[in-house]
This record gives C-alpha cells, structure tokens and sequence, in this order.
C-alpha cells in the first residue's frame, strides 16, 4: 500500500488543495495530519481568539474527511518529531505540505526535509496554496524582491493562475495511527464574545454571500467604517480554509470595479509575503530604520494602556480599539489609523501596537501585521513615511455621521451625528455627563514630537 502524509499548517480546507491532491494521486493513502506546534505556543503566537477559531477549523476539516472516508490525525509536540512518528506509524514513502514564508517555516522545513530524507522519506513542498503567486516568483531586476507595491502589482496582476482544484471525493487513511481529541472552542477561555465561527464551510457561505451581495460595492464603500462594507473573509485566508487562488478567480469572474479593488487587496497580502520571505527579521526590526527614538511601555504606560482600553479621548480610534477586543477583528481603515495615533502621535513603538494586536486578531498574522505596522510607523516599505493620519478627520471622512462610534463607545451614544468626534466641544455640563475621557494627548503636540525625533524640526 502506497501511503502518503499530508501536513496541514495554515491550509485547513478540502477545496483546492494541491497538498492533499497530489498525496492522493493514483492509488494512494493518506494520513491528514495536524500538529499543534509546542514552538508556536512557546513564542506566544497561541492567542485564545486564534485558538478558538482553529478548534472550529480542526473540527471542520475533520467532518469533511469523514464526509470522504477519512478523518483527521491530530498530534501535540514538535513537529519534525511528530511527522516522523506518523510516517512510521503509516509506513509512508513521501510527506506533502504548503509553502510558507516565515523564518520559522523555512526552518520548519529544512528540519524536515533533513529528517525524512535519513529515514528514506520525501519531503514535498507546494507551492500557491496559502499566496496567489509564490514570494520568490516575481523579483526586480536589482533585488530579490519588490519594496514598492505598484510596481510589484502590475507584474503580480498579468501572472497566469492555476486552476482551482475540486475537494476529494475519497479519501483513505490507513489504520493503526492515533489520534489526539480535536479541541472545542467551549473548553477555551479569553475569547472574544463577539468571535466570529471557523471552518471552511463558514469561509464557504461568507465568500458566496460577500461576492453576490457585497463586493460589487467595495470600490466605493471599503473603507465605510459604519458600513462594515468589507468581505470579513481574512481569518479565513489566514488559516487557509479558503484558497487565495480561487477567491482571484472567483472574484474576477464576478467583475467590475469593487471586484478589481477586492483582488489589489489579496496583490497585497502576497506583496507582505514576499517582503517577509526575502527579509524575514522585518517580523521584528524595522524594515527601513529611521533611528528612531520610540517611546516603549516603561516610558509611556498610561498612554499605552489608554489606547489598548480604547479611553484615549478620541471616539474613532476608541471606537476601534473596543471592536478588536469585542470581536478579535478591526475593520481595516480602524487598524491604520489606531496605529498612526499609537506610532506617531503617541510616538510609541510599533512592536508594542502590533504584539498588542497578535494578541487578540483573530487573522493575526506575522506577515501582514508587522508590515502593516511599520508601514504606517514610516519603517516600512510606505514611500511617504511621515504619513500621519488625523483621527478626527478620519472620523469625519469615514464615520460622518458618527455611527460607528456610537456602536463603539456607548457613553457616546446619545452625542447625535458627527460631534461624536469631538466630543471635548460639547457644553461642559454635557461633557462631564458623559464619562468619557479628555483626549490624552494634543493632535498638534504629537505631530510635534513625531518631527522632531524624524529630525524634522
């Protein structure tokens, strides 16, 4: 019997998964494998919110095996060792997996490779099953990779695609390998009240309804805060139980404008995993330095801890702080501007923002968080580095007429249209009702303080 192992990471799904495809190819047997890495949890990536959302996802994906014959192994441990334990328990000739982009994963990888090749074993890596275009594809002529998204854009944009892969109608597991108990989301504590569920046959449903009902409109209404106008689908691409391929095609066969804007944001997830791969210690220094002399947690605690309470005084920003705690998500245009305040207003390390942020989003990722981070802290691949993103004004172009910071902030609520931005203007009487705070810190001051330490003044 020909058996194969198939190592799932952050690709939980049956549908277009060339893994699991290949290892299934001819006569073949496989052992759907996932190892709850000891390594991941040891450098603190485990949040409850992540954790949450991957016991639905494991339970899914485990359903749908059955569904197909199979069912799902899961293993605790590191995870060379535990591979190596099941390829043995299976007597397998050969282990698939999805390419990753992280220092962690390559190292993952060659520990691997290394390790089964000495028991006679191969080691399979594919290639665009978690990107569109695989990091290392698309290089400049005087670098390894892109720094600038345009230009990497236009080449990503006219790349041809593999074709989506259908599920598995059959899959066979061998007898005889053991199985851990599949966590439940029940038995988890710390998860945000307001987490949305996992799976694949979530992401499934969500991205049908976003592309019937939802993206035709996204050129227009992707950054409405109000609105939550956007697809919601990326803790889905983050653990993988939908394929970034076929959302590119899919998406373009629904077509027009909001469908183009919506495939320019999945160009960027992969411009972020390009960038990562080719310079993996960007995951914690800056990318691009500017010697900068950050404020940390022992020389701005109370303002730190002002913003990840969202009592900053300014509504949008608190507004958005509060939906990440409540829902272990941020809409988009909320994750830019609450950290331009932390980083340049507040002129507080970046690392502190985007570790605060790994700590509860849901698709918090290494790769898109730290760049989207340094991005907007002028470290990154941003041409504009002293971009500064006014919260007020931002309120009023994206919230005009307050509603979202009225969902937000309840002490807010009865502060009619868009004076819930500013709020510190109401009549003193009716301030002081609110129990809302004074905003900690003069706009002006902070944009002060940003230039002087850029040397800028």
């Amino acid at each position: 019997m020909n058996v194969s192992v198939v190592l799932f990471t952050s690709d939980l799904r049956l549908h277009d998964h060339p893994p699991l495809r290949a290892a299934l190819d001819g006569p073949r047997h496989a052992v759907p494998l996932f190892v709850r890495d000891k390594a991941v949890e040891n450098a603190g990536f485990t949040a409850p919110n992540r954790l949450a959302f991957l016991a639905d996802c494991l339970r899914d994906l485990d359903t749908g095996l059955r569904e197909r014959g199979g069912r799902l192994v899961l293993r605790s441990g590191d995870v060379v060792d535990e591979v190596c334990k099941v390829a043995a328990e299976a007597d397998a000739d050969e282990v698939h997996m999805a390419a990753d982009v992280s220092g962690y994963a390559h190292r993952r990888e060659e520990r691997l490779r290394r390790a089964l090749e000495a028991e006679g074993r191969r080691l399979l890596v594919h290639e665009t099953v978690t990107t569109v275009v695989a990091p290392g594809a698309l290089t400049p002529a005087s670098s390894d990779h892109f720094a600038v998204f345009t230009p990497y854009f236009r080449q990503w944009s006219r790349q041809p695609l593999r074709e989506p892969l259908g599920a598995p109608r059959t899959v066979r597991v061998p007898d005889g390998v053991g199985s851990e108990e599949l966590p439940a989301r029940a038995s988890l504590r710390g998860v945000s009240e307001g987490l949305a569920p996992g799976g694949e046959a979530a992401g499934r449903r969500r991205l049908t309804a976003w592309l019937r009902g939802g993206v035709g409109a996204y050129e227009d209404r992707h950054d409405d805060l109000a609105g939550d106008a956007t697809s919601r689908l990326s803790p889905h691409l983050h653990f993988g139980t939908l394929s970034p391929v076929e959302l590119v095609h899919r998406a373009r066969r629904a077509g027009g404008p909001g469908a183009e804007a919506f495939v320019r944001q999945l160009a960027w997830r992969d411009f972020h995993r390009q960038v990562l791969a080719a310079r993996p210690g960007a995951a914690t220094a800056d990318y691009r330095t500017k010697h900068d002399r950050w404020r940390t947690e022992r020389t701005a605690h109370d303002d730190i801890e002002a913003w990840r309470e969202g009592r900053t005084g300014y509504p949008v920003v608190d507004a958005a702080m509060r939906q990440l705690r409540h829902e272990g998500w941020m809409h988009n245009r909320g994750r830019l501007l609450t950290a331009s305040f932390l980083a340049k207003t507040l002129y507080v390390d970046w690392r502190v923002g985007a570790r605060h942020f790994l700590e509860l989003l849901v698709d918090g990722d290494v790769a898109d968080n730290q760049l989207n981070w340094q991005w907007m802290a002028g470290t990154g691949t941003d041409t504009r580095p002293n971009r500064v993103l006014n919260p007020v004004t931002q309120g009023r172009r994206h919230d005009p007429d307050g509603a979202y910071v009225r969902r937000w902030v309840p002490e807010l609520a009865g502060v009619a249209g868009p004076a819930a931005h500013e709020p510190w203007k109401l009549p003193g009487p009716v301030r002081v009702a609110l129990d809302y705070p004074d905003p900690i810190v003069d706009l002006a001051d902070g944009l002060a303080r940003f230039r002087r330490a850029r040397g800028h003044g």
